[in-house]
């Protein structure tokens, strides 16, 4: 009889749960963010990851699903391709635009790669297909607008901020009589309101309209101190614009507002946090004089008046795991095992080929149950090699594992797991010489080092990353096992950081790559994480 009492109660304990910040503990920058009726849709910035600009839904603000993305590949070029010796690292496509006009949705975006603005639309956000147009010239950390006089706006730049018209087909800008974009000037120094002492200028521009008057969102960073909110206001897009320091607070910035079906108001927010990236906030919002206020008295707080939702709707055996469960975002990231009907999409959405794939070399269906990544040319290091298959670590810790087969390695080939960023570790099975060897790799340092050696004398391999996130102590560890049960650790810890020249948090890696000869190819039968 207590038996079936604790049951009955458990769920109502499990509702009890309020939502936390942050609401998804991964790398999701740049959010934009809609609400189609009841239906909320985010998207954000994954920079060379192919495919790009992730579309997630939810419809709680806090369980996010990945339902899309608005492109399989951005360019056909080199840098995009990873040939030629050259790549995009911490280029791509940057942050994004989303909103809804009349039916369509419409994601824009802009990138430093090809010096290209990319409006991309469709009616069925959630199954495409999406229309593409692209022009230059490239509008920086833009917002698109559609107003009421009919018209459509991008607002873009950095410190001064500009106004420009597109053509009624979204083609491009309105240009004058010698081909060159018309812009308006609106806000001479929009980092003003936070002082004079500025390192970082006013950009990620965010445009809203409430009540009749223009909100425009940005974020700036005072030096020595952190990222900042700032918001302008204004009767009319093209001004005056008048502004004010509206959060500074935990580094939490750059972002907008969103409403509830209710009438609730938040504003989603980033925040850098170390090597997992920059991640995904909800403040409250609350409206006086005319202004949007963010947070509590000034404070980003910890906790939400949103319920924890279905994630915490779980029975497991103390709160602390059902925190970590909230924290996991199975929408997000994902394990997989590769089994797949012919009929079924051939990689889950959490999936993204670090630049763009060779689609020659890769497959789910060569072998049943497997993921098999071929070489199909020489290659130098682990950050030029093509065909990677990624996903989000993820915090405050996580855990993924692979099991591979590697009898058909040719010599020289390096197969295994990765956690991808400039300052990389690896865990795999090098060839070498007629000989296979476990082989822990720590480019920490920036130089790529071999740490530790075990000679392995079977065709199957288990092997793991663990990451620590808590804390920022941002360090992860690397074992391997011959059965699978029993882990045994190798090689040293890798110390993680976030480096501007990937710009991106860090990735689990499923790769191999070839050194001497081409043709060789391995079998990945699972993919963990936990």
């Amino acid at each position: 009889m207590k038996f079936i009492v604790c049951l009955l109660l458990l769920p109502v304990i499990l509702f009890s749960q309020r939502a936390e910040n942050p609401v998804l503990h991964a790398d999701i920058p740049d959010l934009s963010m809609i609400r189609v009726g009841n239906t909320y849709y985010m998207s954000s910035t994954t920079n060379h990851m192919s495919p790009g600009i992730p579309i997630m839904k939810s419809t709680d603000l806090v369980n996010w699903k990945l339902v899309n993305y608005a492109y399989d590949t951005l360019a056909n070029v080199d840098d995009l391709n990873l040939v030629n010796g050259k790549s995009t690292y911490g280029w791509g496509s940057w942050a994004s635009s989303l909103r809804y006009q009349k039916g369509t949705y419409y994601v824009t975006t802009f990138a430093g790669t090809t010096k290209k603005t990319y409006i991309y639309s469709t009616k069925d956000i959630e199954r495409g297909p999406w229309k593409r147009i692209e022009f230059s010239p490239m509008y920086h950390d833009h917002t698109l607008h559609f107003d009421e006089d009919g018209k459509t706006y991008m607002i873009y730049g950095g410190g001064t901020l500009k106004l420009v018209e597109l053509k009624p087909d979204l083609s491009g800008p309105i240009t004058d009589a010698e081909g060159k974009p018309i812009e308006k000037v609106i806000i001479e120094n929009a980092s003003a309101p936070a002082g004079n002492n500025i390192g970082l200028p006013a950009e990620g521009s965010q445009l809203f309209k409430v009540k009749g008057k223009y909100y425009l969102f940005n974020i700036t960073w005072p030096k020595g101190g952190m990222r900042t909110v700032v918001i302008h206001r204004a009767d009319k897009l093209t001004g005056p614009w008048e502004g004010k320091l509206a959060l500074q607070d935990k580094g939490v910035a750059q972002g907008g507002l969103i409403s509830t079906p209710a009438g609730k108001w938040y504003s989603y927010l980033f925040r850098d946090n170390g090597s997992v990236g920059r991640i995904p906030y909800l403040v409250p919002v609350k409206w006086e004089d005319g202004w949007p206020v963010i947070g509590i008295d000034g404070k980003v707080p910890m906790q939400l008046d949103l319920p924890a939702g279905k994630n915490a709707n779980i029975t497991l055996s103390k709160p602390s795991d059902a925190q970590a469960y909230n924290k996991l975002i199975p929408g997000i990231v994902t394990s997989d095992e590769f089994t797949r009907a012919v009929s079924s999409r051939t990689l889950p959405l959490p999936w993204q080929w670090n630049h763009n794939p060779d689609n020659k070399l890769w497959s789910v269906y060569e072998r049943k149950g497997f993921l098999r990544l071929k070489t199909g040319r020489i290659d130098t290091s682990f950050l030029l090699a093509r065909n990677s298959l990624t996903q989000r670590t993820f915090g405050p810790q996580c855990s993924a594992s692979t099991s591979i087969d590697i009898s058909n390695l040719k010599d020289g080939d390096f197969a295994g797991l990765g956690l991808l960023q400039q300052r990389y570790g690896l865990v795999g099975v090098r060839n070498e010489n007629g000989k296979k060897y476990i082989v822990m790799v720590n480019a920490e340092t920036g130089k790529a080092e071999t740490i530790e050696s075990v000679e392995l004398k079977q065709a199957r391999i288990y092997v793991r990353a663990d990451c620590d996130f808590r804390d920022l102590k941002d360090v992860a560890d690397f074992y391997y096992s011959l059965d699978g049960k029993n882990w045994t650790k190798i090689g040293s810890q890798l110390k993680m950081a976030y480096t501007i020249p990937q710009f991106i948090g860090y990735r689990f890696a499923l790769f191999n790559y070839a050194t001497k000869e081409v043709g060789g190819y391995a079998d990945f039968d699972w993919y963990r994480i936990r």
